[in-house]
């Protein structure tokens, strides 16, 4: 197991090898993770507590979907989607294992463009 900081919150990757990765995902209030798409990556969210906005393209036009505990949502490779924390959440996030498959579009932390943690 490995945490790595984040600027919103922090990720805890709980599960890593050539076939799935699994990450607890806490998110602060307030914050929010980059508008970004995956190339391959394949990824599935779980509200654990609290709740999530979530920003996901949906038939070609962004949506706003708010997701509370016990929810969750796929994210299939190629859609554009940020998440964002009005209050403390944490999630579940269980994907296929390239965690490094990020093309960030906009992040209000400096990062748009890269695959900065």
């Amino acid at each position: 197991m490995r945490t790595v900081p984040k600027p919103w919150g922090s990720e805890l990757i709980f599960a890593e090898n050539e076939r799935y990765a699994g990450k607890l995902l806490r998110i602060s209030a307030g914050q929010s993770l980059s508008l970004q798409y995956h190339e391959r990556k394949d990824e599935t969210i779980y509200v654990l507590a609290g709740e999530v906005v979530l920003d996901v393209e949906e038939d070609g036009a962004m949506r706003e979907r708010r997701l509370s505990e016990g929810e969750a949502y796929r994210i299939r490779p190629g859609v554009r989607h940020r998440m964002r924390a009005d209050s403390d959440c944490t999630l579940l996030e269980v994907s296929s294992p390239e965690l490094t498959d990020v093309v960030r579009l906009e992040d209000r932390y400096g990062r748009a463009g890269t695959t900065e943690p």
